[in-house]
């Protein structure tokens, strides 16, 4: 699908949404409104890119918003796995009143990046919606955006959450109030349609689920710690041992520094 071809697509979905008779058969969906609804998205050295290229196709097919990739300054920066992301504006350069802030995760130093920490704790509380997917949710808690909201994060980092003041959910999505967290990685186009019902409404995220035929059915049936089994847990337990320790390294840093 390219450029114009999308384009075409959201145009007509927002169309749609415009006319009287499709509104009366969704009394869920609300027309968009005037001016664009501003997204910043984090964007980081060693980030999980499916975190945020998922939830980043479904707000830029919302029309009518302004999605940025924000980090310090405008250099590229590599994924977790070597992808290379630009990002399109600096912290500096976004101003508070944001529609969403969200944050990817997988890289925890940056959990007390006093840079990050500052943009986070600027922004966040003026948000309109405070987000994140997999162990972006670390990042939140890190700058006490989620201090008292149930969230979730990937399965690994549920008590690494909890000792950042909230209460993990073992959900794929969780809604608390003006706090939506995704569970792990693949979670983000969960999460990304439960935005968009959100933003668009029901109708909109249902047109957008078809035209991305997101119909997931996995070879495998162990995309979670309760269908994986043990001897499978065990394994993927092993091989996050080193991040879950880095993890809890920089949660118990936050931990002191927001006095919890």
């Amino acid at each position: 699908m390219n450029r114009a071809t999308f384009t075409a697509l959201t145009g007509a979905i927002a169309g749609m949404l415009a006319t009287r008779s499709f509104a009366a058969e969704s009394p869920e969906s609300h027309a968009t409104p005037h001016g664009a609804q501003r997204i910043a998205m984090l964007v980081y050295p060693g980030m999980t890119a499916l975190d945020m290229v998922a939830p980043q196709l479904i707000f830029a097919a919302l029309g009518n918003t302004d999605v940025q990739l924000v980090w310090k300054d405008r250099k590229t920066v590599l994924s977790d796995t070597g992808v290379p992301i630009v990002p399109t504006q600096t912290f500096d350069e976004v101003a508070p009143g944001l529609t969403v802030l969200f944050a990817p995760g997988s890289s925890y130093p940056v959990m007390n990046d006093p840079k990050v920490v500052a943009f986070m704790q600027r922004v966040g509380p003026s948000a309109e919606y405070v987000t994140s997917v997999c162990t972006g949710a670390l990042i939140l808690g890190a700058a006490g955006l989620l201090r008292g909201y149930r969230a979730t994060t990937h399965w690994v980092f549920h008590d690494v959450l909890a000792t950042l003041g909230a209460t993990p959910v073992a959900e794929r999505v969780v809604v608390d109030r003006n706090r939506i967290t995704g569970a792990g990685v693949t979670a983000g186009l969960d999460f990304g349609l439960r935005m968009a019902a959100k933003l668009r409404g029901d109708d909109y995220a249902r047109m957008l689920q078809l035209i991305f035929e997101y119909d997931p059915q996995p070879p495998f049936d162990a995309g979670s710690k309760a269908k994986a089994g043990e001897k499978i847990g065990r394994k993927v337990r092993t091989i996050f041992a080193p991040a879950l320790a880095s993890a809890k390294k920089e949660a118990a840093i936050a931990r002191e520094r927001l006095t919890l």
